[in-house]
């Protein structure tokens, strides 16, 4: 803590060089000593003014005394350790993330997030220069998770917040409701995962099926008993699918550009409403310009240009559970305004649909 000092002037027909040189000889601390007519100012530590107070009527001296910034609140808070101290704790915490919120009202979904954000090291308390782009984040969330149709994330200063949002829960075939009915597949494949919420696995992981393969039962067998309860969920497969498809020749396309950050730093407090409350003294702009021009599709595109824009066609028009997992480019022709061709994707997804037990079962 700074020690206190006092603007002293003294005032007399004495003379200050004795003065002050007894002063001085008493290890007395004199600063920025002026004369000014038949006055003399300067500066001290309470150890002065209690020297000056012992000698004062000896030598004749009539002296005043004021505790320099007494006046000034902002001489005093600005002066002080503490005020840096305050200012350096709300940069450094700013600096981190000190929040992690997930808006989801399903238990389960919310644990699936929170293990995988755990085992990719995005946690509380690391800095948010090492975060990965959110684009990487969405990626991580919804790689082997069906049930996330996107990912949505809201950032406000420290805190991060992940929206995850569902896929809608659709059957291919639609049974009358509180018929049972086993899961069979609609086409071959090799099984990858079930996720049965009623019912009991016909087949296991890895098996290969063939279409209309029962793969889960919804008649339950206990000794000589049975329950008939109906299946129910999914079971995924992996299974090649041939894919025909025609395009212009000439397309228009869309890439992001680059993204541009400004930092500004601004007050930690701020005032709403006549109401105080506190804010990242670091505030972050993002602005980014998407460019757009049009291509002539040619040989040598097809790998490049061509299957990247296939599987997008095909990922936003199927359910949100496929992925593709690999491709094999069959032929692909050029003609004067269109490209045609078939393309086999090796996809992973939900092969299970419901067909109603019959009474022979």
């Amino acid at each position: 803590m700074m020690r206190k000092r006092y603007a002293v002037t003294l005032k007399g027909s004495t003379d200050y060089s004795k003065f002050l040189g007894k002063l001085a000889s008493s290890g007395m601390k004199i600063w920025s000593v002026s004369h000014e007519g038949s006055s003399v100012h300067f500066h001290t530590d309470p150890k002065g003014i209690s020297l000056i107070r012992k000698n004062r009527r000896r030598f004749g001296v009539k002296a005043h005394f004021a505790l320099i910034g007494e006046k000034s609140v902002e001489s005093r808070l600005f002066s002080s350790y503490r005020f840096l101290v305050a200012c350096i704790i709300p940069l450094v915490a700013s600096l981190f993330l000190w929040s992690i919120e997930i808006d989801s009202d399903r238990p389960e979904v919310t644990e699936r997030i929170e293990a995988k954000l755990l085992k990719s090291s995005i946690v509380t308390m690391k800095p948010l220069s090492s975060l990965p782009d959110e684009g990487e984040i969405r990626q991580l969330l919804m790689s082997d998770d069906p049930e996330l149709s996107w990912v949505r994330f809201s950032r406000s200063g420290t805190r991060l917040t992940v929206i995850p949002m569902l896929s809608p829960k659709t059957d291919e075939r639609e049974v009358e409701k509180g018929l049972p009915a086993n899961l069979v597949a609609r086409t071959g494949g090799v099984i990858t995962n079930f996720q049965l919420s009623r019912g009991e696995r016909a087949a296991r992981v890895h098996q290969t099926v063939k279409k209309g393969d029962i793969l889960a039962t919804g008649i339950l067998e206990q000794g000589d008993k049975k329950s008939v309860v109906g299946a129910d969920g999914f079971v995924f497969a992996d299974y090649w699918s041939e894919y025909n498809f025609t395009i212009p020749r000439k397309i228009d396309l869309q890439i992001l550009g680059e993204e541009t950050v400004e930092f500004t730093w601004r007050w930690p407090i701020q005032v709403v409403d006549n109401s105080y409350s506190f804010q990242s003294i670091l505030k972050i702009n993002r602005n980014r310009e998407d460019l757009g021009y049009q291509v002539d599709l040619m040989e040598g595109m097809e790998e490049t240009i061509i299957l990247p824009l296939l599987k997008h066609k095909i990922l936003s028009e199927s359910s949100p559970s496929l992925t593709i997992k690999d491709e094999n480019i069959l032929q692909v022709s050029f003609e004067d305004d269109k490209v045609s061709g078939t393309i086999l994707f090796l996809v992973n997804d939900n092969i299970a649909v419901k067909r109603p037990i019959s009474q022979g079962d």
